[in-house]
């Protein structure tokens, strides 16, 4: 079964699919051999790790080649985030092949502008409604395989509100689409109404910090989301392991203060799977 059917499949009959966020190959086996059955690739994480801002200043071709490695170490489907597209129509074409070809199960597409800013950034801008359609028509035309899924990912409600933001989930449906991402709900109550007025299949966004309140994963369930990703909170942990760990070596000049929160040696070989590449080394050598 490939990555793109599988993903479909959890999405029908075991959701909420809850895919915890990874930007790079050892996050994204973490995530794996925490038991999630989906691992989401963000690309805000991905730009964080190189040491910059999430705000659309990556290419294609580097945040294709985090893409491959990611998916490289993993068995479970990967959901990849592409942006607007890195441009107009034709560049979300070259975006979705590209993805493909990495070995992403699935990917949502925003209608910011180009280039675009986190979801939970102020000033944001998005795209008319119409250019939205035809570049998510123009991805689907370039798809090699059928079911990879394609996500609409609108951020219409801090720029439009809410109204115009739900006729242009259904365009972005009617367009091809296999679900809906609406960015950046603010209460309870809005989560709920959008479960109400989008009985398709929802992706929502859950992160400690945003603007969106947390909800439990059993009631987004209840209320119809099919898809929840918890992006940023996996590399926001380990930003602070490493500052902790880098201040008691400051301070100490060793870490050993901190060795309750570091994963021993052993433990660590054991996450790479070191024991299973030298088996495969001893197997394959001359």
């Amino acid at each position: 079964m490939t990555p793109a059917r599988r993903l479909r499949e959890l999405m029908q009959n075991e959701p909420p699919v809850v895919a915890p966020g990874a930007f790079d190959g050892l996050s994204a086996r973490l995530v794996e051999q925490a038991g999630f059955p989906a691992v989401y690739a963000t690309g805000g994480g991905i730009a964080r790790s190189n040491g910059i801002p999430d705000l659309g200043l990556m290419s294609l071709d580097e945040i294709v080649k985090r893409l491959e490695s990611m998916v490289e170490v993993v068995d479970i489907p990967l959901i990849g985030d592409a942006d607007t597209g890195h441009g107009n129509a034709l560049n979300a074409q070259k975006t979705a092949r590209a993805f493909e070809r990495a070995g992403v199960a699935g990917f949502h597409l925003e209608d910011q502008v180009f280039p675009k800013k986190c979801g939970h950034y102020e000033d944001k801008s998005i795209v008319p409604q119409k250019e939205m359609t035809q570049k998510l028509r123009a991805v689907k035309d370039a798809f090699h395989d059928s079911d990879t899924v394609l996500i609409a990912r609108t951020d219409g409600l801090a720029v439009e509100g809410y109204g115009p933001t739900i006729e242009r989930a259904h365009a972005y449906m009617e367009a091809g689409a296999d679900a809906i991402f609406v960015e950046a709900p603010t209460s309870e109550e809005q989560i709920e109404q959008i479960a109400r007025d989008l009985p398709q299949p929802k992706l929502i966004n859950m992160f400690h910090g945003g603007k969106t309140p947390l909800m439990p994963v059993d009631r987004l369930g209840e209320l119809g989301y099919s898809l929840v990703i918890i992006p940023s909170d996996t590399q926001r942990a380990a930003i602070k392991g490493m500052q902790d760990t880098l201040a008691a070596i400051r301070r100490d000049g060793h870490s050993a203060s901190m060795q309750d929160r570091m994963v021993t040696f052993k433990g660590r070989e054991e996450v790479i799977r070191t024991a299973e590449y030298l088996a495969l080394d001893d197997k394959y050598g001359a």
